[in-house]
């Protein structure tokens, strides 16, 4: 009998989802359009935006590739993806699917890879699906360096973060099939791919609690509650952690964010 296909750690139905879209633009937008932006002029280009979410880069994109542009904006569950905001939307499953017809003179993935267990096979047809001369730009995090806390109100607080940090990463995700590291490796996946150019700049920052950084955590929480309850935290455990991430005193190092672009030789 075949294993169980892992479920999806994050899904859209959920009513976090909301949130947890928000916040990650907020968090990597200026990052994610500073590297398209170092693509060159977009106008007329075909792009495709894989894993969309909440649909922020794939609306820059659409005010980029202008009328005789395209863009095209895949989800395994797209409802947070609205119509009629200069791009068409395509329910996708990266795994299963034949990727749509390209190809595509862009695309773009972010956080998307990282939970998929066959991460390397699906980069591969995203990189055959590049036009030549055309570009793929992967990111994600590196989720597995410990030590997230700069400042805490506490000694005993700051161990906390590090115990939800621990457990997300090792136990949750894990067995859902997510590589925590698998953004280190992207660059080498990319040349094996026999894509050329290949580029990586790597990004973290401070996250005060209040920010959307830190906030990202209660969204965390608020869709995997009962995982960290079977792992062991406390309801009162959670509590205290969802106080922390709004509380000013706390302050977090990012995730390592390693944004890697690949091209497709011109021919």
């Amino acid at each position: 009998m075949a294993a169980p296909v892992p479920a999806y750690s994050f899904d859209n139905d959920d009513p976090e989802a909301v949130e947890r879209h928000t916040y990650l633009a907020e968090i990597l937008d200026p990052t994610t359009f500073a590297r398209l932006a170092g693509l060159g002029d977009l106008v007329g280009r075909r792009c495709l935006e894989v894993g969309a979410g909440g649909g922020s880069v794939a609306r820059w994109l659409a005010a980029r590739v202008g009328p005789h542009g395209e863009v095209l904006a895949t989800d395994l569950n797209p409802r947070h993806l609205p119509a009629g905001a200069g791009y068409r939307v395509l329910r996708h499953d990266l795994v299963t699917e034949p990727l749509p017809a390209g190809p595509w003179d862009v695309i773009h993935a972010r956080l998307v890879l990282l939970h998929l267990p066959e991460r390397e096979e699906v980069l591969g047809r995203l990189a055959a699906a590049v036009a030549p001369g055309g570009a793929l730009v992967v990111e994600e995090w590196a989720t597995e360096f410990g030590s997230l806390v700069l400042a805490a109100p506490s000694p005993a607080d700051a161990d906390l973060i590090d115990a939800y940090q621990e457990t997300l990463v090792r136990k949750i995700l894990r067995a859902r099939g997510n590589d925590p590291m698998w953004a280190v490796r992207v660059h080498a996946a990319m040349i094996g791919a026999g894509l050329i150019d290949v580029d990586t700049v790597i990004g973290a920052r401070s996250w005060p609690g209040g920010s959307a950084g830190a906030l990202l955590i209660a969204a965390n929480i608020g869709q995997l509650r009962a995982e960290f309850l079977s792992a062991g935290f406390t309801p009162a455990d959670l509590d205290r952690v969802l106080a922390l991430v709004a509380d000013p005193r706390l302050v977090l190092r990012s995730h390592l964010l390693y944004s890697t672009v690949g091209r497709r030789p011109a021919g």
